[in-house]
């Protein structure tokens, strides 16, 4: 028997808790560009993306230059999570990331439950100079971005605050342990992956 398809006006479920009951995550929004609307803010990729598509609201193109400092970029929103339970990612678009270089000066950017303030985007031009020039990017000096450019994206998820239990040994000892750093190596799990494709 088919699955009946959920409206698609309904809003989406982030998950279930313990009860089998269906979560969804109510964040309050503040439009603080106007011309996020005219953009098609909010968006998502795909019908499945995880992340938000988060636009440069910026009054004038900006160039980042190859290795110099990050620029905060603001999205033109504000947001209130309210939920301990939740926080959102502030993450670069892939595409962008490795085709171009353009990534975040803070690595992923973590938004708390109760701020409230104008989401920014730490803009950062990772690739290095070309020696022939001094430059680099996709434009030759670096990398342009223009009002209303889709550069980052914002994925909500959860999170959780443990209950710590201060001890002086572990109640459970693993194989592991200490071993960090590289110390289960490299190589294939599998030391002969055709005989495993074979068996």
């Amino acid at each position: 028997m088919p699955r009946p398809r959920r409206p698609r006006h309904a809003s989406p479920a982030l998950g279930t808790d313990g009860a089998g009951r269906a979560v969804t995550l109510k964040v309050e929004l503040k439009i603080l560009d106007p011309r996020l609307l005219t953009w098609g803010f909010p968006h998502h990729g795909s019908s499945l993306a995880a992340g938000l598509d988060l636009h440069a609201c910026i009054d004038a193109p900006t160039l980042l230059r190859p290795q110099a400092p990050a620029v905060l970029i603001p999205a033109g929103i504000a947001f209130r999570i309210g939920d301990p339970d939740w926080c959102a990612l502030v993450l670069p678009r892939s595409g962008l990331g490795h085709r171009d270089g353009l990534v975040l000066g803070n690595a992923v950017g973590l938004i708390d439950a109760d701020y409230e303030g104008t989401c920014l985007i730490s803009a950062w031009n990772r690739n290095p100079p070309r020696p022939e020039s001094g430059q680099s990017g996709n434009d030759g000096e670096g990398i342009r971005i223009n009002p209303g450019d889709r550069i980052a994206q914002l994925v909500f998820t959860r999170t959780a605050r443990p209950d710590f239990t201060i001890v002086s040994e572990f109640s459970e000892a693993g194989a592991r342990q200490a071993g960090g750093f590289g110390s289960s190596g490299i190589a294939t799990a599998c030391p002969d992956p055709v005989a495993r494709r074979k068996s």
